[in-house]
């Protein structure tokens, strides 16, 4: 790792977020992280840039969470096994004048932006809740305009004008920045996004969780609580990615991409696809406050083995380097190779090639000319002794 010298300025992580100074650009994102002041300090010592309180829901039944709420879904057998968080956690438990009272005790405790969340029913409630939180001293407010604990029972565009036009509403009425929550299950998240600027919005997170559903095959029911339930983890970046690095080009309010966040290098790569700001929350629950140190540990070494003074000299870089349909590189100029060195004869490449490329040999298996190039067999081989080199 290149260390600075003396003369070198090290990495800065603060960053400007709809007119708010953050500290690092990894905010812990609304759940039962953020759900008491406790927990809310606790992400600031991991040194969290901003904070999003766990959701006040005008629904009722939404503020009593059943037990248990949370499963681990993994798949797949050894180092290819992913895993979803699988959960049916629920709003604060807090009606709408006991949970201003947390938002007054958070900015008392804490030095760092406090984001209270909102999800309403009706017009009236998102001016008054949004009301109540900016007479509590919130430094913005967080518009959750999906949830993804129940069926979606509007249809697409009306669920996207709803975003709009209580997006614009909140905006009219309020002084403290407006920052709605995108549902990722959108038709045209580019275009939502353009139209939440136009109607006010200070700034945009992409996305809210997924809506899920898993079942027990021997009771032939919805496992857990009996219904449907958020899910999140490692697996949804790459869409986060795919849409966050389309919408940056299309808005020029700064971002807060959530979902998928594992670890730095994906902060690292949020940003380069065009996030100003990332949110946590099932790195957190999965390994502790300590995921945001070392998150924006990691990040800050990154910038300074790339020698990037501030998180603005890369932000958005990828976008313009993504090519279309025609312009990828499509001849075929490389091939496998194993380095029988370090082959133990376990036979996933033969297992995996469509090609049969891939034939036993003395003491190793070898690539045969029928090789496509297509690369599997490097990605599943455990003792990495594949390569690809050219024809």
């Amino acid at each position: 790792m290149r260390v600075p010298t003396g003369s070198e300025q090290a990495a800065d992580l603060a960053v400007d977020f709809a007119g708010l100074r953050l500290r690092t650009p990894v905010i812990a994102g609304s759940a039962g992280i953020t759900g008491t002041v406790e927990g809310m300090r606790r992400a600031e010592d991991a040194g969290a840039g901003a904070i999003v309180m766990k959701s006040l829901f005008a629904k009722e039944v939404c503020r009593v969470a059943p037990t248990p709420r949370f499963r681990v879904l993994r798949q797949g057998r050894g180092r290819d096994r992913s895993f979803a968080l699988y959960s049916y956690e629920q709003a604060s438990e807090w009606g709408p004048d006991r949970y201003a009272e947390e938002v007054r005790a958070a900015k008392e405790a804490l030095s760092i932006p406090i984001i209270p969340s909102i999800n309403c029913l009706t017009p009236e409630q998102w001016l008054d809740y949004s009301a109540l939180m900016e007479q509590a001293g919130a430094d913005a407010v967080e518009l959750n305009l999906s949830c993804p604990h129940g069926p979606h029972l509007m249809e697409g565009h009306d669920v996207t004008r709803e975003m709009i036009e209580m997006t614009r509403l909140v905006k009219e009425a309020r002084r403290i920045p407006v920052i709605p929550k995108m549902t990722p299950q959108l038709n045209n998240p580019p275009g939502v996004a353009v139209a939440l600027e136009r109607a006010g919005a200070d700034a945009i997170v992409t996305f809210n969780r997924f809506t899920g559903l898993d079942i027990d095959i021997e009771t032939e029911r919805p496992v857990m609580h009996g219904g449907y339930a958020g899910h999140g983890g490692p697996w949804s970046l790459l869409y986060t990615l795919r849409w966050l690095a389309a919408i940056y080009p299309a808005v020029t309010v700064p971002l807060s991409m959530s979902g998928g966040l594992a670890g730095w290098q994906d902060v690292v790569k949020a940003i380069l696809a065009g996030a100003t700001v990332t949110q946590t929350v099932t790195a957190v629950v999965m390994g502790g406050y300590g995921e945001i140190t070392r998150m924006n540990e990691g990040l800050r070494r990154w910038m300074e083995e790339k020698e990037y003074a501030s998180l603005a000299e890369f932000r958005g870089a990828v976008c313009d380097r993504i090519v279309g349909m025609e312009d990828v590189f499509r001849e075929h100029v490389l091939r496998a190779r194993i380095d029988p060195a370090l082959c133990n004869e376990c036979g996933i490449c033969r297992r995996v090639c469509i090609y049969d490329a891939a034939v036993p040999a003395t003491g190793t298996y070898v690539i045969n000319d029928r090789c496509d190039g297509c690369g599997l067999c490097v990605e599943m081989c455990p003792t990495q002794a594949i390569a690809m080199v050219s024809r």
